[in-house]
Protein backbone atom coordinates (compact mmCIF):
# COMPACT_ATOMS: atom_id res chain seq x y z
CA UNK A 1 0.00 0.00 0.00
CA UNK A 2 1.63 2.97 -1.10
CA UNK A 3 2.38 5.50 1.95
CA UNK A 4 -0.01 8.81 2.45
CA UNK A 5 1.18 12.27 2.01
CA UNK A 6 1.64 13.96 5.79
CA UNK A 7 -1.71 15.74 7.27
CA UNK A 8 -0.67 19.48 5.65
CA UNK A 9 -1.53 22.00 8.70
CA UNK A 10 -3.69 24.74 7.19
CA UNK A 11 -1.97 27.79 6.56
CA UNK A 12 -2.36 31.53 7.48
CA UNK A 13 -2.37 33.83 4.63
CA UNK A 14 0.94 34.62 6.25
CA UNK A 15 2.22 31.47 6.18
CA UNK A 16 1.01 30.89 2.82
CA UNK A 17 3.01 33.80 1.42
CA UNK A 18 6.00 32.22 2.97
CA UNK A 19 5.37 29.11 1.84
CA UNK A 20 5.02 30.37 -1.97
CA UNK A 21 7.92 32.44 -2.05
CA UNK A 22 10.26 29.64 -0.15
CA UNK A 23 8.86 27.38 -3.08
CA UNK A 24 9.23 29.55 -5.68
CA UNK A 25 12.84 30.51 -4.31
CA UNK A 26 14.36 26.89 -3.06
CA UNK A 27 13.19 25.46 -6.53
CA UNK A 28 14.88 28.17 -8.24
CA UNK A 29 18.05 29.30 -6.61
CA UNK A 30 18.56 26.03 -4.48
CA UNK A 31 17.95 25.75 -0.49
CA UNK A 32 21.57 26.94 0.41
CA UNK A 33 21.25 29.97 -1.49
CA UNK A 34 18.24 31.43 -0.24
CA UNK A 35 18.21 32.48 3.44
CA UNK A 36 15.63 33.35 5.61
CA UNK A 37 15.56 36.89 4.89
CA UNK A 38 15.40 36.67 1.42
CA UNK A 39 12.48 34.51 1.80
CA UNK A 40 10.67 36.75 4.56
CA UNK A 41 11.44 40.26 2.11
CA UNK A 42 9.70 38.61 -0.54
CA UNK A 43 6.89 37.43 1.09
CA UNK A 44 6.14 40.81 2.32
CA UNK A 45 6.11 39.43 6.33
CA UNK A 46 9.23 39.79 9.12
CA UNK A 47 11.12 37.03 9.79
CA UNK A 48 9.18 37.00 13.18
CA UNK A 49 6.40 35.79 11.39
CA UNK A 50 8.31 33.04 8.98
CA UNK A 51 9.70 31.71 12.54
CA UNK A 52 6.32 32.12 14.16
CA UNK A 53 5.22 29.99 11.55
CA UNK A 54 7.24 27.36 10.22
CA UNK A 55 9.79 26.58 13.25
CA UNK A 56 12.88 26.55 11.20
CA UNK A 57 14.29 27.15 7.62
CA UNK A 58 14.80 23.30 7.98
CA UNK A 59 10.95 22.73 8.85
CA UNK A 60 10.12 25.05 5.92
CA UNK A 61 12.36 23.12 3.37
CA UNK A 62 10.19 20.32 4.55
CA UNK A 63 6.84 21.94 3.66
CA UNK A 64 8.18 22.73 0.74
CA UNK A 65 8.57 19.36 -0.44
CA UNK A 66 5.50 18.17 1.16
CA UNK A 67 3.14 20.44 -0.48
CA UNK A 68 4.69 20.27 -3.96
CA UNK A 69 4.92 15.71 -3.68
CA UNK A 70 1.04 16.80 -3.07
CA UNK A 71 0.41 18.66 -6.02
CA UNK A 72 2.21 16.18 -8.28
CA UNK A 73 -0.08 13.12 -6.56
CA UNK A 74 -2.99 15.24 -7.07
CA UNK A 75 -1.77 15.38 -10.55
CA UNK A 76 -0.83 11.75 -10.73
CA UNK A 77 -4.30 11.05 -9.11
CA UNK A 78 -6.01 12.81 -12.13
CA UNK A 79 -4.40 11.06 -15.06
CA UNK A 80 -5.09 7.86 -13.43
CA UNK A 81 -8.70 8.99 -13.21
CA UNK A 82 -8.71 9.34 -17.39
CA UNK A 83 -7.13 5.13 -17.75
CA UNK A 84 -9.70 3.51 -14.75
CA UNK A 85 -8.88 -0.35 -16.28
CA UNK A 86 -5.42 -2.10 -15.34
CA UNK A 87 -2.77 -2.66 -17.67
CA UNK A 88 -0.09 -1.03 -19.70
CA UNK A 89 -1.76 2.12 -20.86
CA UNK A 90 -2.61 3.00 -16.98
CA UNK A 91 0.69 2.25 -15.53
CA UNK A 92 2.33 4.31 -18.64
CA UNK A 93 0.03 7.02 -16.89
CA UNK A 94 2.69 7.93 -14.88
CA UNK A 95 4.62 9.17 -17.18
CA UNK A 96 1.85 10.53 -19.15
CA UNK A 97 1.67 12.62 -15.83
CA UNK A 98 5.21 13.44 -15.89
CA UNK A 99 5.01 14.88 -19.43
CA UNK A 100 2.03 17.27 -18.50
CA UNK A 101 3.81 18.55 -15.48
CA UNK A 102 7.45 18.70 -15.88
CA UNK A 103 7.58 21.35 -18.16
CA UNK A 104 5.70 24.24 -16.07
CA UNK A 105 6.79 22.16 -12.55
CA UNK A 106 9.74 20.74 -12.60
CA UNK A 107 12.11 22.59 -15.18
CA UNK A 108 15.26 22.14 -12.78
CA UNK A 109 14.25 18.53 -12.55
CA UNK A 110 12.87 17.22 -9.22
CA UNK A 111 12.42 18.81 -6.09
CA UNK A 112 13.31 16.21 -3.90
CA UNK A 113 16.49 15.50 -5.51
CA UNK A 114 17.24 18.19 -5.94
CA UNK A 115 17.27 18.82 -2.41
CA UNK A 116 18.68 15.51 -1.32
CA UNK A 117 21.84 16.40 -3.56
CA UNK A 118 22.17 19.62 -2.46
CA UNK A 119 22.49 18.26 1.72
CA UNK A 120 25.34 16.13 0.52
CA UNK A 121 26.02 13.19 2.79
CA UNK A 122 27.49 15.65 6.16
CA UNK A 123 24.03 15.92 7.14
CA UNK A 124 21.98 12.42 7.41
CA UNK A 125 19.97 13.51 10.88
CA UNK A 126 18.39 16.31 8.28
CA UNK A 127 14.56 16.23 8.29
CA UNK A 128 14.31 15.96 4.48
CA UNK A 129 16.35 12.67 4.22
CA UNK A 130 13.33 10.79 5.43
CA UNK A 131 10.65 12.84 3.22
CA UNK A 132 12.75 12.43 -0.06
CA UNK A 133 12.62 8.83 0.86
CA UNK A 134 9.00 8.78 1.54
CA UNK A 135 8.52 10.66 -1.60
CA UNK A 136 10.34 8.04 -3.83
CA UNK A 137 9.44 5.30 -2.06
CA UNK A 138 5.44 6.17 -2.84
CA UNK A 139 6.45 6.07 -6.10
CA UNK A 140 7.79 2.90 -6.50
CA UNK A 141 4.62 1.23 -4.35
CA UNK A 142 2.57 3.04 -6.67
CA UNK A 143 4.22 1.59 -10.04
CA UNK A 144 4.08 -2.02 -8.00
CA UNK A 145 0.45 -1.47 -7.35
CA UNK A 146 -0.32 -0.49 -10.99
CA UNK A 147 1.98 -3.72 -12.42
CA UNK A 148 0.46 -5.86 -9.72
CA UNK A 149 -3.03 -5.41 -11.18
CA UNK A 150 -2.23 -4.56 -14.84
CA UNK A 151 -0.92 -8.57 -14.49
CA UNK A 152 2.84 -8.10 -14.94
CA UNK A 153 4.12 -11.28 -14.30
CA UNK A 154 7.00 -9.86 -11.65
CA UNK A 155 5.36 -6.57 -10.40
CA UNK A 156 7.93 -6.06 -8.41
CA UNK A 157 10.92 -6.15 -10.84
CA UNK A 158 9.00 -4.17 -13.28
CA UNK A 159 8.29 -1.52 -11.10
CA UNK A 160 12.20 -0.95 -10.24
CA UNK A 161 12.37 -1.09 -13.63
CA UNK A 162 9.75 1.92 -14.19
CA UNK A 163 11.01 3.66 -11.32
CA UNK A 164 14.65 3.51 -13.54
CA UNK A 165 13.57 4.99 -16.21
CA UNK A 166 11.32 7.81 -14.68
CA UNK A 167 14.07 8.67 -11.99
CA UNK A 168 16.62 8.68 -14.61
CA UNK A 169 14.08 10.79 -16.78
CA UNK A 170 13.38 13.48 -14.17
CA UNK A 171 17.31 13.64 -13.57
CA UNK A 172 17.71 14.25 -17.61
CA UNK A 173 15.09 16.86 -17.50
CA UNK A 174 17.04 18.86 -14.94
CA UNK A 175 20.56 18.38 -16.69
CA UNK A 176 18.82 19.06 -20.18
CA UNK A 177 21.02 16.64 -21.96
CA UNK A 178 18.85 15.70 -24.31
CA UNK A 179 14.98 17.06 -24.92
CA UNK A 180 11.55 15.24 -24.39
CA UNK A 181 12.93 12.62 -21.78
CA UNK A 182 10.31 11.54 -20.25
CA UNK A 183 8.42 10.67 -23.71
CA UNK A 184 11.79 8.08 -24.55
CA UNK A 185 11.33 6.81 -20.96
CA UNK A 186 7.73 6.42 -22.14
CA UNK A 187 8.53 4.40 -24.96
CA UNK A 188 11.13 2.22 -23.17
CA UNK A 189 8.36 1.27 -20.74
CA UNK A 190 5.70 0.21 -23.17
CA UNK A 191 8.43 -1.85 -24.52
CA UNK A 192 9.03 -3.33 -21.29
CA UNK A 193 5.58 -3.92 -20.33
CA UNK A 194 4.71 -5.02 -24.40
CA UNK A 195 7.15 -7.72 -24.09
CA UNK A 196 6.08 -8.96 -21.14
CA UNK A 197 2.13 -8.78 -21.00
CA UNK A 198 3.02 -10.83 -24.89
CA UNK A 199 5.26 -13.30 -23.45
Amino acid sequence: MTQPVPDLAPLTPGGRRVLDAASRLFYERGIHAVGVDTIAEAAGVTKKTLYDRFGSKEALVVSYLQHRDARWRAHVAAQLERVPEPGPARILSIFDAAISWSDENSPKGCSAINARAELGDGADGHPVFPEVSRQKVWLLDLFEELCTSGGVRDPRAMAQAMMLLYEGAIVTVGMATFAEPFRIARTWADALLTQDLSG
